[in-house]
């Protein structure tokens, strides 16, 4: 089952602020995630979405796991889970880290996710 912030019901939900963040080259940006949910130990996921493309996985936190996705390492994505909030920061940004990015609960089969665009002002081929 999918649940947008904005037709949720019930305790369950993520909220990120609207809007694009820009920033340059070597910066670090931090994305909000709010949540709340009625679960002890809630699972928050971050996702990176390129145009054209899929959601990729970068990151799950809960109260017992802090994984990565090997594609995206933690020296440069990170997250804490706090009691309300999984903030994602993004060290030493490249132009290749210009995308959407989805904050997602999951409560059981529940999901709530909700994206925001992060945007760099430089244009340049990136590889990795």
């Amino acid at each position: 089952m999918f649940c947008s912030s904005t037709e949720c019901k019930g305790e369950e939900k993520v909220t990120q602020p609207p809007g694009d963040v820009i920033l340059t080259q070597g910066q670090t940006a931090t994305l909000n995630c709010t949540f709340s949910t009625t679960s002890s130990n809630p699972d928050l996921f971050w996702y990176k979405q390129e145009v054209n493309s899929y959601p990729k996985f970068i990151l799950r936190r809960s109260r017992y796991v802090a994984d990565n996705s090997p594609e995206f390492v933690k020296d440069r994505f990170d997250a804490e889970l706090k009691d309300s909030s999984v903030p994602l920061m993004i060290q030493d940004l490249h132009v290749c880290d210009s995308a959407v990015y989805y904050c997602a609960l999951r409560m059981g089969v529940m999901w709530d996710v909700l994206g925001a665009p992060i945007k760099s002002l430089a244009a340049a081929f990136c590889t990795i």
